[in-house]
């Protein structure tokens, strides 16, 4: 049984709790749960570094305490922080658990465990409403960092051709795939990778991931999009916008939109 190591944050705004999920994901954290005021971070104890913390803390200027707890049921503190998220008229997410959603035009079953992608955070629905203005029919989908598979399944349901999403997590993989199954989706192909394949191409790329990872594979990406085809970028603070339009530059890509969410940021290109 895994020992986990619990940060608890006390007094937060939402903004600093999206910046604190954001860049403690980055430094190994598996689980988050909300609280009122607060939030609270799981590390398995043999990932935990505590200069991260230290650092992450210092910089957003906020206090913390530690403590170690035992494995935890992730199902249950999901389910006791997970509500039914609705994007406009367009999208419902929520959990096997909650009341079927009326008067939307998709509804998404997903069970997040411990896998980003819920819907709640604000770069899921930024990408959820970029989503919506973009012709998904019979188009080819990739789908990078798919967590939950949200993204990939509401692919599938805006009739995609055919969607491959990827992920490097072994929770996610397997979150993912259950959640594929709940939806009855039969057009999405799920990897496991580090990197964008190097073929074929693909008429719409999502990547609702961090400005890192999207950095560091941005070439890829761009090799992977079909004349046409639309990039859509999330897992950005707003910060970052100025690093992702002058690398865009460097490929040639038109920006399309730029929306903002609660400091977070989504960029639809098309090449």
């Amino acid at each position: 049984m895994n020992e986990y190591i619990q940060i608890e944050f006390a007094v937060l705004s939402a903004e600093q709790k999206d910046v604190l999920i954001a860049k403690l994901s980055l430094a190994g954290f598996e689980g988050f749960e909300e609280t009122d005021a607060g939030l609270k971070a799981f590390i398995v104890k043999k990932n935990f570094i505590d200069n991260d913390v230290t650092d992450i803390a210092g910089e957003l200027k906020v206090a913390f305490t530690k403590s170690l707890i035992e494995e935890t049921n992730w199902n249950k503190v999901w389910e006791s922080n997970f509500d039914p998220v609705v994007v406009d008229d367009f999208v419902a997410i929520r959990a096997d658990f909650h009341e079927p959603v009326a008067n939307v035009q998709h509804e998404l079953i997903i069970t997040p465990k411990m896998s980003f992608g819920t819907g709640h955070h604000a770069t899921t629905v930024l990408m959820v409403q970029q989503m919506r203005l973009v012709d998904f029919v019979d188009k080819k989908v990739f789908d990078f960092g798919t967590g939950t598979g949200v993204l990939a399944i509401l692919a599938e349901n805006l009739r995609a051709k055919k969607v491959i999403a990827i992920d490097n997590d072994d929770w996610s993989i397997e979150n993912a795939a259950e959640n594929i199954s709940r939806n009855d989706c039969s057009r999405i192909e799920l990897k496991k990778a580090n990197f964008p394949p190097a073929e074929p191409t693909f008429d719409i790329i999502l990547a609702n991931i961090n400005k890192n990872v999207i950095l560091e594979n941005f070439e890829r990406l761009f090799n992977l999009l079909a004349p046409g085809g639309t990039l859509l970028l999330s897992g950005l603070l707003k910060e970052d916008e100025d690093v992702i339009f002058r690398k865009s530059i460097e490929y040639s890509l038109q920006l399309i939109q730029t929306t903002v969410r609660d400091n977070w940021l989504c960029l639809r290109f098309s090449c």
